[in-house]
């Protein structure tokens, strides 16, 4: 196997595909070369998990997962594809053959593809932000906030694949200075060509004043912004999608609930400060994580998304828990996006079920749960 894989990394590879599982809870892994470094996709039945590695590393990374458990790897390298099959007994062969086409060729392109905000382009938001000189060139220091930026637009450039609309309305919760909202306002009638109505909601009205004042600035006439507390909010636009970006603690319930209760096609989150359920956990039920601070914050941390997913699939969506940005940048760097689907009822009643035995087994009550209960928006048992 090591033969095999060192034969492969001699060529330069941008993309590799590793997939026919033995077992364990990974069902395909996925190399692509972005900059410089190799971002790794880890698919599981429901969610996918982001990660990178220098290009020095890949070759020994790609040999650990295939050791681990795998019988096939796809990689593509200037101008061939190489396959490595293993069979049932170990015996493992390489197969080399011809691209149609340079690939490397195709590489540069796609790179130059990669962003789907471009430089040298007008994007006013992103001036403003410091990203972007007043020429369109990325600020040498601020190429990540760059690549964070176009990773959240690229996320939602693939829920816009599953609405099916050539318009859509959004919410967007707990705004904030709302970069991120201009720069979806941005993407979708700049480049999409969708007819689109934003409203950005935040408590602060200083805030909302200078984010209504960049809207007109930019000619952005149907991106509004209002004072407003999420928790009882009510609206007569009937959103197509809810977004909720670091909204603190229990104020992500109280947008994903909304969401659900108004039946939105995508709901969009980062959670930020997961306090309730650490109030809420039991010394007696969790003596070990709870003698440590620290890890009885991001046990809690996890469980509140964990538990939040479970009670989305219950609603009869379809849910990914992806990485935001690096780990580096920001440990708040989970999203939740949930795409309205055809779920069975069994299936539903099963993550509900999940979530609660969860629950119990902690002692705790999130209020997302008690809020979808109240309001019967879970299945009925």
């Amino acid at each position: 196997m090591r033969e095999k894989i060192s034969e492969i990394f001699k060529d330069k590879i941008n993309k590799i595909i590793i997939s026919n599982p033995t077992g364990g809870e990974y069902r395909k892994i996925q190399f692509r070369l972005l900059d410089n470094k190799f971002q790794i996709e880890k698919f599981t039945q429901k969610q996918a998990f982001h990660s990178y590695c220098e290009i020095e590393d890949a070759e020994s990374c790609v040999l650990e997962i295939m050791e681990y458990g795998f019988r096939q790897l796809d990689a593509w390298g200037e101008d061939k594809q190489y396959t490595i099959r293993v069979s049932k007994k170990g015996k493992v062969t390489l197969i080399t053959q011809k691209t149609r086409e340079n690939t490397q060729k195709n590489t540069e392109h796609n790179r130059q593809k990669q962003y789907i905000l471009k430089e040298n382009t007008d994007i006013p938001p992103l001036v403003d932000l410091g990203v972007f000189t007043k020429e369109g060139k990325v600020v040498r220091t601020m190429y990540d906030k760059f690549r964070q930026i176009n990773r959240f637009t690229e996320l939602i450039r693939d829920g816009m694949e599953e609405l099916g609309k050539d318009s859509i309305k959004i919410l967007d919760f707990g705004c904030g200075k709302s970069y991120l909202t201009f720069i979806l306002y941005y993407y979708l009638v700049m480049i999409r060509k969708m007819d689109t109505e934003i409203i950005g909601l935040d408590l602060k009205a200083d805030v909302i004043e200078k984010c209504s004042a960049l809207a007109e600035k930019y000619g952005y006439d149907k991106l509004k912004f209002q004072v407003g507390d999420i928790n009882g909010y009510k609206s007569d636009m009937n959103p197509d999608m809810v977004i909720s970006l670091h909204a603190c603690d229990t104020a992500t319930d109280y947008a994903l609930f909304n969401g659900v209760q108004w039946n939105c096609k995508l709901i969009y989150s980062v959670p930020c400060c997961q306090h309730q359920l650490n109030g809420q956990i039991k010394k007696d039920n969790l003596p070990i994580l709870s003698r440590y601070g620290i890890l009885k914050e991001r046990f809690s941390a996890l469980s509140t998304d964990a538990i939040r997913g479970a009670l989305l699939e219950a609603c009869g969506y379809k849910v990914q828990v992806l990485e935001f940005v690096d780990m580096a940048h920001s440990p708040k760097n989970l999203l939740i996006r949930a795409v309205k689907k055809n779920i069975p009822e069994s299936k539903r009643i099963e993550a509900q079920k999940e979530a609660e035995e969860l629950m119990n087994m902690f002692g705790f009550v999130p209020e997302l749960y008690t809020m979808l209960k109240e309001k019967g928006l879970l299945p009925q048992k």
